[in-house]
């Protein structure tokens, strides 16, 4: 069976920086508040011309530039996010005639802060099954434009951002691994959006992924046929610094083997796991033959996690 792994990845992070101290002049808040509740001390918001098929164009283009494929390659785009431009077209749509990947297939998945993971798991059977080659999975978000400026319980939380992956056939002993999704929909209305702006209740959401990640993480590596002894590198979902070494604890590795950006992006949903990963390959904190480990959890309430070995 054909193997299915990460050819190339590429990112878009928002140009405008925004400091908890910019926040404190806004509202109720202060850097320490903000930092010792959550470990983010900035965030960057793209501009007000920049929507999320702007910003997954972007990371796409990185992405396919860095896999060394043309656009006319990819046969399907799958983006995740639950702040698209509009309500339809999708996103994945838009940026396939913008990047000119004439022969894909596009589909927007909404699974939130989970669904780069989502979008992984569900490109991986098209690659294994034999239906496509090439796959490109894009995360993006602009939560500044959903974001209530007046509520600074969720107002110092978010940022905007993309992370983009293109997926292709691997060597046998390279690639995804194993993978785990979830749902539990008794917990949606704990993240919601009805009106203009997301709602949230940060203690039940805090209680629900300090036990699904770490959970969810172990368990990926069991499927895997995986001991935690095995994982050498965390990428966690950039929620919450408290939830990121919850799962880090639970999985007994040092602290300099868990991705941690938080501090400088914020909670890009699903752009927060992808974008993670780039900075960390760029830092060469990630070598070839890796195991890692991705886990997200978001609204729905869902989570996810891969187990991937890194390579080609």
């Amino acid at each position: 069976m054909t193997k299915a792994g990460i050819f190339g990845m590429g990112s878009y992070i928002g140009e405008e920086l925004v400091t908890n101290a910019d926040l404190e002049k806004k509202m109720d808040t202060n850097d320490e508040w903000i930092r010792t509740r959550t470990g983010i001390e900035e965030r960057r918001f793209a501009p007000k011309d920049i929507d999320s098929s702007d910003m997954a164009y972007l990371a796409a283009k990185n992405a396919l530039e860095q896999a060394e494929l043309s656009a006319e390659e990819i046969d399907l785009i799958l983006v995740a996010t639950v702040t698209p431009d509009m309500a339809f077209p999708s996103v994945s749509a838009m940026i396939q005639h913008r990047l000119g990947a004439t022969k894909a297939a596009a589909m927007d998945i909404s699974a939130a802060c989970a669904g780069f993971i989502y979008g992984l798991a569900t490109g991986q059977q098209f690659i294994e099954n034999g239906a496509y080659k090439y796959i490109l999975v894009v995360g993006v978000e602009k939560l500044s434009k959903i974001t209530n400026f007046e509520d600074r319980n969720t107002a110092v939380l978010f940022g905007d951002g993309a992370g983009a992956a293109v997926l292709g056939p691997v060597s046998d002993d390279k690639g995804i691994l194993a993978f785990e999704l979830g749902a539990d929909g008794s917990g949606a209305m704990h993240i919601n959006k009805q009106g203009p702006f997301l709602e949230m209740n940060g203690r039940e959401v805090f209680k629900f992924a300090v036990r699904q990640m770490g959970d969810s993480a172990l368990r990926v590596l069991e499927k895997a046929g995986l001991t935690k002894e095995d994982c050498d590198f965390l990428v966690p979902h950039q929620a919450n610094i408290r939830i990121m070494e919850a799962s880090r604890q639970r999985l007994d590795l040092p602290i300099e083997k868990m991705s941690k950006t938080v501090h400088k992006y914020g909670n890009t949903s699903s752009a927060s796991i992808p974008m993670a990963l780039v900075d960390e390959l760029q830092s060469g904190k990630i070598k070839d033959g890796d195991v890692l480990v991705l886990v997200g959890f978001g609204a729905g309430l869902v989570w996810g996690s891969v187990a991937i070995r890194w390579g080609k």
